[in-house]
């Protein structure tokens, strides 16, 4: 090993940080430098991949959890050959592929999208667990390693704690992560907010603790040959660092370790530009140049990782040819495709809760879908994930042969460990917990919506017939938040988020086949607690008739040229249903009533079916156990929706219905209230 070249590349790395910054006016230089003597070694000598075939399903992965150090990622992958050098050049510019956090690029390189601190590593855990899923069903040649990096910041964010726990509980000895522990801060030195021992506690949790000189490149190759080397539990290596590593003043002396190196250009703080870039070898004139060794010697370490690709790509194919049937298997996996589902054939009992329902679909699932994992927050005796559950069995440190991920009480952990299975590939991740609960998973959600992530969140208990338990356990703003990602668009210009709230158990059916063939988007199941008077088919197959729910909405009821169009969602129809049987039997009214389990998807479709569910020349009531914001769009102006304007109360489900207005015989009257103030053509 030659140090004057690791030096060299350490030190470019960190020349190309300070200039990317420095040209944005704008980013963190000081973390970057402190980690490139890691992220140097980690690449140059043990990262597994194909610089060919960067999709490659079997490649090392890296998790950088510190979005902030975006330039450190760039640098090293700069030198690697994926970025270009007016790549780097325009970091955190408009059109630019080089945004101030990472974005996934699974081309260049980038594994995830950071978001906020703390989820990046919690999604490098989740690609692990999908990693170990694989080698479990197919072959200890299945071996191939997660990484991640870390920061103080994301040791501090309390996600780091089900990251940990989980990881540590399962033995996954397929993670290694890196802790750059610098005792700084973007605000304050770390002792100003913490005085924990982090090894004590990761080595409570199960792993494997070694700490180091970070930038002793002896120090780091020993702790990753050791981390590879481990069986048995993931390995935190806490790298001491400096932040700033390399940063003189304008006299050249040393301006190292400072708070202020973290997140403003070094020209703005007490360390000197130019100075620097002399210091660590740049050119100040063309300060984003490779230097002239360091580009040589990276184009061998990139031929090496070729040539050691295809050895593994090798090993692959003779396991292939031995393994036609499982090979096939493996291939199906990741092609993201379905095997063929019957959803006609799950039979439901009448007047299921739809969370009962989901448990029969979820059974059913368990023997047909082989590559889905389901999880749930420690509730799947009552999210009814155990339909899956009893036909499986919990992943367990050492067997990975089950489906279900016993994650405990962490709904963001879990949500965003989703994440990272969906990023790893091949795996379907599915997640569950009560709706009110999306409260605490709503920043996984949101970079499953950005990362255009095909996870399944299932939500039950979804309003406040959960009753007894009270105003914080009833759901009533949580639908318009999620029904606010129906509305937003993600990056390809699709909606970014497809929300299902069925009203019966074939519209769970139906809800459940249209979230696994979403493979688009991340899809919520919006579930029942109390059991649900089914729709009325109004021909020979109810099933049939839900289908139309994968246009976002149909009609479950209609008449010709109605009087009044009633609109809902989920168990709600079937109160409009009651409703509408009084309306007609009492007031001789025609009555349609429309199901609309999506507005996002149902507003996506033609102007002429549109107006054939919800006709605006016609008078239109909505009905919602939540805010009316949820149906106002639907209804329009004229319309009147009856929903709620506060928070729940502790009383049982029916008298709930009751003081809150949402029997048939109550509804019918707000219908007829509202009739009143409208012309009636």
């Amino acid at each position: 090993m030659n140090k004057q070249i690791d030096q060299q590349s350490a030190d470019n790395i960190r020349a190309l940080a300070v200039a990317m910054v420095e040209k944005a006016n704008s980013g963190h230089p000081g973390g970057p430098m402190g980690g490139a003597d890691f992220m140097h070694i980690l690449y140059s000598e043990f990262f597994n991949y194909d610089p060919t075939d960067m999709t490659w399903p079997f490649r090392d992965r890296f998790f950088m959890d510190a979005g902030h150090l975006s330039t450190l990622m760039y640098a090293q992958y700069y030198l690697l050959g994926n970025y270009k050098k007016e790549d780097v050049a325009n970091f955190r510019q408009w059109g630019s592929i080089t945004p101030g956090h990472p974005e996934v690029d699974f081309e260049r390189g980038i594994e995830n999208t950071s978001g906020p601190l703390g989820q990046g590593h919690t999604m490098g855990v989740g690609a692990a667990i999908a990693a170990k899923f694989l080698e479990a069903r197919f072959g200890d040649w299945v071996n191939h390693k997660i990484y991640g990096f870390i920061s103080d910041g994301g040791v501090q964010e309390e996600i780091s704690q089900g990251a940990g726990r989980i990881a540590g509980h399962l033995g996954l000895s397929n993670f290694i992560m890196f802790f750059d522990s610098n005792d700084i801060q973007l605000s304050t030195s770390t002792d100003e907010v913490t005085t924990e021992d982090t090894a004590m506690k990761y080595e409570a949790w199960g792993w494997k603790v070694v700490t180091i000189d970070g930038h002793d490149h002896e120090q780091i190759r020993k702790a990753l040959t050791d981390a590879n080397n481990e069986t048995e539990k993931p390995t935190l290596i806490i790298g001491k660092t400096i932040m700033g590593k390399g940063c003189v003043t304008a006299n050249g002396d040393m301006y190292e370790g400072h708070c202020e190196l973290h997140g403003k250009p070094i020209g703005d703080t007490g360390a000197d530009y130019e100075k620097t870039l002399l210091n660590l070898g740049a050119d100040v004139d063309n300060p984003f140049d490779i230097y002239t060794d360091v580009a040589d010697f990276y184009k061998n370490v990139i031929e090496t990782k070729k040539s050691n690709a295809a050895k593994k790509k090798a090993e692959i194919e003779s396991w292939r040819q031995e393994n036609e049937a499982l090979a096939n298997k493996l291939d199906y996996f990741f092609s993201g495709e379905l095997p063929k589902l019957d959803f006609e054939s799950i039979e439901h009992k009448g007047g299921l809760a739809t969370r009962a329902a989901s448990a029969n679909v979820l059974a059913y699932l368990a023997e047909n879908v082989e590559n889905m994992i389901v999880s749930s927050a420690d509730l799947s005796n009552s999210d009814k994930t155990d339909g899956f559950l009893k036909k499986t069995t919990a992943l367990k440190k050492g067997d990975f042969s089950g489906a279900f991920l016993q994650s405990g009480v962490a709904e963001l952990t879990m949500a965003s460990i989703a994440n990272g299975i969906a990023l790893h590939g091949g795996v379907i991740p599915v997640v569950a917990t009560f709706f009110v609960f999306s409260d605490y998973m709503k920043p996984a959600i949101r970079l499953s919506a950005i990362q255009e992530l095909p996870v399944k969140y299932v939500w039950t208990h979804d309003a406040f017939r959960v009753g007894e338990d009270g105003p914080t356990h009833q759901p009533i703003e949580q639908e318009a938040q999620i029904r606010l990602l129906e509305k937003l668009k993600n990056h390809s210009g699709n909606q970014s988020f497809l929300a299902l709230r069925p009203a019966d158990s074939a519209e769970t059916s139906i809800a459940w086949k249209m979230a696994l063939e979403n493979d688009k988007t991340p899809t919520g199941l919006i579930l029942s607690r109390q059991g649900i008077k089914d729709v009325p088919a109004q021909g020979t197959s109810r099933y049939q008739e839900a289908l139309g729910s994968q246009k976002g909405g149909y009609l479950v009821r209609a008449v010709e040229n109605p009087d009044v169009v009633l609109v809902a969602n989920g168990s709600e129809v079937s109160t409009l249903v009651a409703a509408a049987d009084i309306l007609e039997a009492e007031k001789g009214l025609k009555v349609s009533i429309a199901s609309v389990i999506s507005e996002g998807l149902f507003k996506q479709q033609p102007k002429e079916y549109q107006e054939s569910v919800i006709p605006t020349d016609k008078p239109l009531f909505g009905l919602t156990a939540g805010l009316p914001v949820n149906l106002e769009a639907l209804v329009g102006e004229r319309g009147k929706v009856f929903g709620l304007d506060h928070f729940g109360y502790s009383a049982p489900a029916g008298v709930l219905d009751e003081k809150f207005g949402f029997t048939g015989e109550q509804v019918s009257k707000n219908v007829m209230a509202y009739l009143d103030t409208v012309l009636i053509k």
